[in-house]
């Protein structure tokens, strides 16, 4: 049974009314037929809003050297079961030549926020890019100065994907040592002013996460006015001082996904590589509730088992070429498309 106070306010959501915290805690916290009514919605919004397609985003994690001692990522630098590894420009650039060679129309350049190559080496890669290929770049490499960013967005850099991972300062504290949310926000800021297509996100199911909070972190969002919300169940990786922890639910990580469609409606929401590593549909549970965005992994196989954020990360042993029929044949059967082009936000005109 469905409460008609709880199919008002999904009507509102799905007709872009701003909801309060209280309301999106209220949608957060559905289970049942109320939680199909409210993916159902947010399916809807995807449709007209965002269309049938699902824009591919190869992604290239090109080094796994990192500063940050998160208390949650496998990487951390505290962490000394992880083989390290940097990837040349040149074999960085020979992968984002292969994913256009695949189709795809964009690629995400993520690494560690370490110093794997320095600020004039990566505007050389995307650069290189750039110019021999017509791909989107996104660059996701941390907290750096802004202008560091702007050199990276002079070069030809698109977009900027920064997690807050959660809204809640104290918690933020607490999973990164020395490290205030104050700080990452400002970061978001200077993307923003310097002209970036900005993408965010967070984490469902940290210790010590309330329901409240995840309605903060939708609220951030829209604050932001993200052109990309990722939003992924948290994993607890071994050696790190979670490990022992809860972890996040496909359940509330599909409610999240959900509410943020219905509240930044024009935004790209990507089906996490997170989620289908803790369901085995997960991609396609979150297709169904509002996301729009895959990201395959195109990183050389050499290094890809290195790169565990989290354990039992899919798609560890697949070569690139083997990920774009799967990936493909995943979209098909939920009856989309995949897009093509470089995918960039509706709303982006630069």
């Amino acid at each position: 049974m469905i409460r008609q106070e709880v199919l008002a306010l999904i009507a509102r959501a799905e007709a872009g009314a701003d909801l309060s915290r209280d309301e999106l805690t209220c949608l957060l916290s559905l289970g049942g037929e109320e939680q199909k009514a409210l993916f159902a919605a947010a399916d809807r919004v995807r449709a007209r809003v965002m269309g049938d397609g699902v824009h591919l985003r190869g992604l290239i994690e090109f080094s796994n050297i990192c500063r940050m001692d998160c208390c949650y990522c496998g990487i951390r630098r505290s962490n000394r079961h992880v083989r390290r590894y940097r990837m040349t420009p040149e074999e960085i650039v020979a992968a984002a030549q292969g994913a256009w060679r695949l189709g795809y129309g964009s690629v995400v350049l993520q690494s560690g926020e370490g110093d794997a190559l320095d600020p004039e080496e990566l505007a050389g890669v995307v650069r290189q890019i750039k110019a021999t290929t017509p791909l989107a770049v996104t660059l996701s490499v941390g907290e750096r100065t802004r202008e560091e960013y702007a050199r990276w967005r002079e070069a030809g850099a698109d977009r900027f994907l920064l997690r807050h991972e959660t809204a809640d300062p104290e918690l933020f504290a607490r999973l990164r040592p020395g490290r205030r949310l104050e700080q990452r926000i400002q970061c978001l800021l200077w993307l923003r002013e310097l002209g970036y297509q900005v993408g965010s996100g967070f984490m469902v199911g940290l210790p010590g996460q309330t329901v409240g909070t995840l309605a903060d972190d939708i609220l951030l969002l829209k604050r932001l006015n993200v052109e990309m919300a990722g939003i992924g169940p948290f994993i607890p990786a071994p050696h790190t001082p979670l490990a022992d922890a809860a972890p996040g639910t496909v359940e509330q990580t599909l409610n999240a996904v959900a509410c943020v469609r219905l509240t930044i409606q024009d935004a790209h929401v990507p089906a996490t590589t997170a989620l289908g590593s803790i369901h085995p549909r997960g991609r396609q549970l979150a297709l169904a509730c509002g996301a729009n965005v895959i990201m395959p992994n195109v990183t050389p196989g050499k290094y890809r088992e290195h790169y565990q954020l989290y354990p039992n990360k899919i798609c560890l042993r697949e070569e690139p070429e083997q990920c774009a029929p799967c990936v493909a044949a995943l979209i098909v059967g939920e009856g989309r498309f995949v897009a093509t082009g470089p995918g960039h936000s509706p709303r982006w005109t630069a």
